[in-house]
């Protein structure tokens, strides 16, 4: 599903692993329905009551036949909501909002579930802030890998209510970069505003930056070796030479190195 892509005519399925998948998509897919039915789920549902002679509600339900126009399209919302959201989620899921009639319910309980109450909440915002702090780029990592650990921390937070800022990515990337990206991050700091700047041309920016070190030191290296090939060629002692051209071959691409690291 990852590689060919979600559905457009139901929701993904929700298990214990995927919950700040599962509410994205989700909410999309409710959206796409109607506006009443995304409505059901922000302020929820009620039954409608039978009204005394004065209009007041009793505590009589209404049978439905009864029930006015927009009564019956609120019922109808709810049902579209409860309906996309019983069949969004895995058997586990299923058994904590079975007992459910209104879709407002069962949305809370599984957010409750996966979210915890504002305490609980507030402590998995500690936890990511740590783990979003102490986040640096391996050196055998690729730009676009830590790129995706960056985002996938930022979307946890944004699950808890808690969005970080286009700056605050950028600033953090920037700054948990491995010693050989020193350059490029001066330049972009001090050619370019950060707060204007998007992360994905912060991204495409220093991905070409990594391509132009490699194409350098596989110029700088061809260079050298056909320079002592040559050399090793014309000189009426081959041999020592040989073993020259290695040695000298080595501290070149050594140096090669220091200079892009």
């Amino acid at each position: 599903m990852e590689k060919e892509g979600g559905f457009v005519n139901r929701p993904p399925l929700l298990d214990e692993t995927n919950y700040d998948y599962w509410k994205s998509q989700t909410s999309a897919y409710l959206k796409s329905i109607d506006n009443k039915t995304w409505k059901a789920i922000l302020k929820g549902w009620e039954h409608p009551f039978v009204l005394d002679k004065d209009g007041h509600k009793t505590e009589v339900l209404k049978p439905e036949e009864e029930w006015s126009a927009p009564e019956y399209e609120q019922a109808l919302a709810n049902s579209r909501a409860l309906n996309a959201t019983l069949n969004g989620v895995d058997k586990n899921m299923f058994r904590m909002i079975k007992q459910c009639n209104v879709a407002k319910d069962a949305w809370e309980t599984l957010k409750i579930a996966h979210e915890g109450t504002i305490k609980i909440k507030s402590s998995k915002i500690q936890v990511l802030t740590t783990k979003f702090e102490n986040l640096k780029m391996k050196e055998d990592e690729t730009i676009r890998d830590y790129y995706m650990n960056v985002l996938d921390i930022a979307n946890s937070f944004d699950s808890l209510g808690e969005k970080l800022s286009n700056e605050k990515l950028i600033r953090k990337i920037l700054r948990s970069l491995p010693k050989r990206f020193d350059m490029k991050v001066t330049t972009i700091e001090e050619a370019q505003d950060t707060t204007s700047m998007k992360v994905e041309e912060l991204i495409e920016s220093l991905q070409n930056f990594k391509i132009m070190i490699n194409s350098r030191k596989e110029k700088y290296m061809n260079i050298a070796l056909s320079a002592d090939m040559q050399e090793t060629q014309e000189s009426p002692n081959n041999n020592e030479n040989l073993v020259g051209s290695v040695v000298l071959l080595g501290r070149l691409f050594n140096r090669i190195l220091e200079r892009a690291n």
